[in-house]
Parts: structure tokens; C-alpha cells; sequence
């Protein structure tokens, strides 16, 4: 019995020191709590806030809007709206590049403007929807509708024949200059235009069928040989210019030819010189005013123009008059294409030999054939130029003539 009272005692001591123990823990753990007070004494550092002492109507502050970010990070901690609205307004930041080399280096993203086919936005993404959502469906609807309207045209009318027979006198429509220079500039053209559609609607039609590392590297390749050919159609275009600017001067018989429609729906065609409204137009229009554009972007989106300061902005601009102004040049040389091969028989032969038949010349280009038939104009201007580059000048002493 003296055992058991012995045991108890011992127990109810052990268990008074455990809870002894037990209610002293809280006061030796406690005491580490006061330790963060020291540092939010320091003005220094970065400090914490907790969200739920933040304002509640900080936002309805009269000056909230107008806040600077570190304004705003007194009242909400963690809200940099302020600094990413300066960002996307444009505000150009500090960089150590010079401003003439890249003048928009401080600027992260661009000024929110409204281009043709975009929403209120930032420049890059307003460039990005022009050019999805307006100019590369439009532009393919455009020539689609041209190529469609040129199939449908043959297919019904057929290709332009002469109501005469041939006489076998052949009169020469183009010199060897004058062939050069179309074909080089034609030539130049294709090549631009079919790499130019390939970059623009190839991920429609060609990547599916070619693969992402395929289609890449075609790209990449025409992407290079499209700034490289560009040079020759400026130059060429300009030859074309100067070559035939004289013969596509407009004159009062060629409104006739536009309300007659060409002869293009019935009927003779109406009298033209040697070259009629319609190519006049392809001309005026296609060669020189949309050519103007295509050249002058192309330049500036190649950074060959001088004195110019070439930002992200004006290079987009530049992309969507160069992209516009092609499709609409692509288009109106379809027309051209089609009439100077399928849609006129002997149009290709002239280009391609330099000469037509009289009988041609008198049904196309009547006023250009009386003239020729009046002596007003030579039937082979080469052969005289042939002929004067090889006659001796007058007052020269002739190799064996007598002194």
C-alpha cells in the first residue's frame, strides 16, 4: 500500500512540472513577436502593406487618375498603372543611344492612334489589325474579283481577232530599246509581285501544303531576292517613263475610245494613235501614279532614302501605302497582261518581235497607221537610226575619195 501512495505522488508531481511547462511556451514564443516593430522604424527598404488596410475609396480620390506611381503606391500598394499607362502613351523614357541612330530606344510601346481598318490602340497593334482585318482580305478579294472578271471576259468574248486579212507589210511597233526596257521592267514586276503575295498570303495556301520549316526558308528566300529586284524596277520604271511619255500624252480622240468602252463589248475599235486610253491609263495610273507610291515606300521601307528618321511608326505607314498601292498596280496589270497575250492576237508578238501587221496597225491603231501610211512617221524607225548611226558626217574626209 506504501508502494502504490509512493507512485501517485511521483506522478502528480511529473504531471504539475508538464503543465508547468506548457503555460510558460506562449510567453517565450510571444516574445519574438515585438522583434519586426525595429525595422518599420527605418525610412529605408522596401515595406509590405496589407491590403486590408488599404482605402477602400482610394479610388474615388478627385486626383486619382492624375496620381504618379509613387503617389499610387501609397494608397495601393502594388498598382503601377500609372507608370505602364506613361509606357503605352508613349512617353519616351532615358536610353544612352544617340536619338539619331535610334530615336525611339526609350520608347516601350507606341502611342495609341486609329488607323484605316483598326480600333483605338496602341500604333503597333493598329498597324497589325490594318493589315489583318483590311488589307490582306480586301486585297485578296481585289484580286480575286480581277481574275475572275478576266476568266469570265474570255471565256464569253474570246480573244480579239482582225475582221481583215494580214497583208504580209509588217511596221514596227517597238525599237530593241524600247522592248529592253518593257521586258525588264516586266519581268522585275513578276517577280516582285508573285514574292510580295507569296509573304502576304502564303500562310493561307502554301504553308499547310509546305510545312512551317519549308515555307520558312521560301520565304526567307524571296523575302531576299524582293530587295534586291526592287532596285531594278526603280530603275526600270524610270526607262519606261522617259521612253514612253510622249506617245502616252492624253488628246481629245481619247474620250471616244473610254465612252465606246474600247470596243471591248461590240463593235469596231474606236480610232486610237499608237497607243489608246486604255494604255494610256495603265500608264498615267499604273506605271507612274501607283508606281510613284510602290517605289517611294519601297525605298523607305529599305531605309535608302536620305535625311530621313526612320521610326516604327512611319515605317508602318510606309508598309500599308506599299502593300495598298501594289495591290492596286497588281490588279490593274492583270488587265494589261491579259490584253497584251490572250485577249488580242499579235499584241504579244508585237512586244516580243518589235513589228505588226499593216492590217493590225489599221484596225488598232488607226491614227497612228494614217500618220505612218502619210510618211509623218517612219514603218522602222531602228532601220533609220541604224542608218544614221552609220552615215558619214557631212565634211568628212571618206577613206580613198580624193584629197
Amino acid at each position: 500500500m506504501r508502494h502504490v501512495l509512493n507512485a501517485l505522488v511521483v506522478a502528480a508531481v511529473l504531471g504539475c512540472g508538464l503543465a508547468g511547462a506548457q503555460t510558460q511556451a506562449p510567453a517565450t514564443t510571444a516574445a519574438p513577436a515585438a522583434a519586426p516593430a525595429a525595422p518599420a522604424q527605418a525610412d529605408s527598404g522596401i515595406r509590405s502593406q496589407n491590403i486590408f488596410e488599404v482605402k477602400p475609396d482610394a479610388s474615388q480620390d478627385p486626383g486619382y487618375l492624375d496620381q504618379t506611381n509613387g503617389e499610387r503606391q501609397r494608397v495601393q500598394p502594388g498598382n503601377n498603372a500609372p507608370m505602364w499607362r506613361q509606357v503605352s502613351g508613349g512617353v519616351t523614357g532615358v536610353s544612352s543611344l544617340p536619338v539619331e541612330q535610334a530615336p525611339e530606344a526609350g520608347n516601350l510601346i507606341q502611342r495609341f492612334v486609329t488607323y484605316p481598318g483598326s480600333h483605338y490602340t496602341n500604333a503597333g497593334e493598329a498597324w497589325r489589325q490594318a493589315r489583318n482585318n483590311l488589307i490582306i482580305p480586301y486585297g485578296a478579294a481585289l484580286l480575286f474579283v480581277t481574275l475572275l472578271a478576266v476568266t469570265i471576259y474570255y471565256f464569253t468574248r474570246g480573244t480579239i481577232d482582225l475582221h481583215e486579212r494580214e497583208t504580209g507589210h509588217k511596221i514596227e511597233r517597238f525599237t530593241p530599246f524600247e522592248r529592253a526596257t518593257h521586258w525588264s521592267n516586266a519581268i522585275a514586276f513578276i517577280v516582285l509581285a508573285i514574292s510580295g503575295m507569296v509573304m502576304a498570303f502564303g500562310k493561307f495556301f502554301l504553308l499547310p501544303i509546305l510545312g512551317g520549316a519549308l515555307f520558312g526558308w521560301l520565304t526567307y528566300v524571296l523575302k531576299t531576292v524582293h530587295n534586291f529586284v526592287g532596285p531594278l524596277f526603280v530603275l526600270t520604271t524610270l526607262f519606261m517613263i522617259v521612253t514612253f511619255f510622249r506617245d502616252n500624252l492624253p488628246h481629245g480622240y481619247d474620250m471616244e475610245w473610254v465612252r465606246r468602252g474600247g470596243g471591248l463589248f461590240g463593235g469596231r475599235e474606236p480610232r486610237s494613235h499608237r497607243f489608246n486610253a486604255g494604255e494610256k491609263v495603265v500608264f498615267w495610273g499604273g506605271v507612274l501614279l501607283l508606281g510613284s507610291f510602290v517605289i517611294g515606300s519601297g525605298l523607305f521601307l529599305d531605309k535608302l532614302l536620305p535625311g530621313f528618321v526612320y521610326t516604327r511608326g512611319e515605317m508602318q505607314i510606309a508598309h500599308m501605302i506599299h502593300a495598298t498601292a501594289t495591290l492596286l498596280m497588281i490588279a490593274l496589270i492583270m488587265g494589261h497582261i491579259y490584253l497584251g497575250t490572250l485577249g488580242m492576237r499579235g499584241a504579244y508578238a508585237a512586244m516580243r518581235e518589235g513589228y505588226v501587221d499593216e492590217t493590225w496597225a489599221k484596225e488598232h491603231h488607226e491614227l497612228w497607221y494614217d500618220d505612218i501610211a502619210a510618211g509623218k512617221i517612219p514603218a522602222e524607225r531602228s532601220a533609220e537610226a541604224r542608218a544614221a548611226a552609220h552615215a558619214p558626217v557631212a565634211g568628212a574626209r571618206v577613206e580613198g575619195s580624193p584629197s
